[in-house]
């Protein structure tokens, strides 16, 4: 059974004559952080800075406390998990999902430009030379934020703030496809639209392949959530994810 909440009292007061908390709602959201996020990490992609993309990823951190009240925040799944076992789960599950992405595409394209591993490391993750004696110290400089700005800020928006204004009108797992497919779409800016010797290119299978798979983490980070009855499960899942992305820059030959 999908359960029905009623969010008479999730808008902060001062929202309200402007707002109601439904899929319009969640609509003008995606388009306010979404838009934005696209044109900075396509700019990243070419500058090979992503200092000014991570701001937006710190702004998503406070949508909840700007938008909804203490009871919204706890609707959407900003409490204590059932069981804080379910949390390293849910970081396993993550991974393992980013393990089989990215072995997928080793398997379907020879060409590395046609793998997001490839284009990621290309595009600042990794400096362009890098010893193996310094390579462990610049993945933990790299893997600390990419476990926590992202993560962190992305899942409370999407499979927080998003995914609640929507649950009122669709339930619980329609609004996860509307959750995801914004989550999917917004990372062609990180693969799929790539800059290669000064020119933009569309890779479209590769393109149409990233969003199915991004789309497939968004609900496993979702699965992960309901799982564990909070938003911590999908925080967790997805700094899994991003580990696991980040070991396979580093220490996988590609």
């Amino acid at each position: 059974m999908e359960r029905s909440i009623s969010y008479k009292t999730t808008l902060r007061p001062f929202w309200k004559p402007l707002f109601r908390y439904n899929g319009k709602f969640g609509l003008f959201l995606i388009l306010l952080f979404g838009i934005p996020r696209f044109i900075l990490v396509l700019h990243a992609n070419v500058s090979g800075g992503y200092n000014t993309a991570c701001m937006i990823f710190l702004l998503m951190w406070f949508t909840p406390l700007i938008f909804l009240t203490r009871q919204g925040r706890k609707e959407i799944g900003l409490r204590r998990p059932r069981s804080f076992l379910w949390l390293p789960a849910s970081f396993l599950a993550g991974g393992l999902c980013c393990v089989v992405v990215f072995v997928l595409f080793g398997w379907l394209f020879s060409d590395p430009i046609h793998q997001p591993l490839n284009y990621i490391a290309g595009a600042g993750a990794v400096p362009a030379e890098i010893s193996n004696s310094d390579r462990l110290t610049y993945f933990i400089i790299a893997s600390i934020p990419s476990m926590l700005l992202s993560p962190i800020g992305e899942e409370l928006l999407y499979r927080g703030v998003i995914h609640g204004s929507f649950t009122g009108q669709f339930g619980e797992t329609r609004a996860s496809v509307f959750d995801s497919l914004a989550f999917a779409l917004t990372h062609l800016a990180h693969f799929g639209i790539i800059y290669q010797n000064g020119h933009w290119h569309f890779l479209l299978i590769p393109a149409l392949l990233w969003v199915v798979c991004m789309f497939v983490a968004s609900q496993v980070f979702f699965r992960c959530k309901q799982t564990a009855g909070s938003l911590y499960g999908a925080i967790c899942s997805h700094a899994g994810f991003n580990l696991a992305m980040m070991y396979l820059i580093f220490y996988s030959p590609f």
